[in-house]
């Protein structure tokens, strides 16, 4: 009998190749960008995207504190996270987390997009989100993502 030429290859952790990308968020729009790093983060750009194991590359975001939100997000929208108590439910604006810790705002919106899992919450681990614009990951050599 002859083997299927069509059957579908499981990538396994051995055999995943990653790479380091970095993108620069000043002047970018927050949804946009942060879709675009999640599907990186979970390795959906490659031929060998398996959806059970963690296949996807590394992200340096840098200048976060420049990133953009349209309209009125700023102030009209809100980050909602949960204490655990009755009563917990804590709403916070985009505008005062971009002026307290600009970095919170892109890893919500990236972990928001991400599998809720022990799987999601490794492949959120190979982000990191910078203020300025100089990080420590220049000898991974990343390429710039545009």
């Amino acid at each position: 009998m002859q083997a299927r030429s069509y059957s579908t290859k499981t990538v396994t952790e051995a055999e995943v190749k990653r790479e380091w990308y970095i993108v620069d968020a000043e002047g970018k729009t927050l949804g946009r960008m942060t879709s675009e790093i999640a599907s990186i983060l979970r390795g959906k750009h490659k031929p060998t995207f398996t959806p059970n194991q963690d296949c996807g590359d590394y992200v340096i975001v840098i200048n976060s504190g420049k990133v953009r939100l349209t309209g009125k997000k700023l102030t009209d929208r809100f980050l909602v996270r949960y204490t655990g108590y009755p009563g917990g439910q804590r709403l916070t604006a985009p505008k005062e987390v971009l002026e307290k810790n600009a970095n919170k705002l892109i890893e919500h919106a990236v972990k928001g997009m991400l599998p809720k899992s022990s799987l999601g919450r490794k492949m959120f681990t190979k982000l990191f989100v910078y203020d300025g614009a100089e990080h420590p990951h220049a000898a991974q050599k990343p390429k710039s993502l545009n």
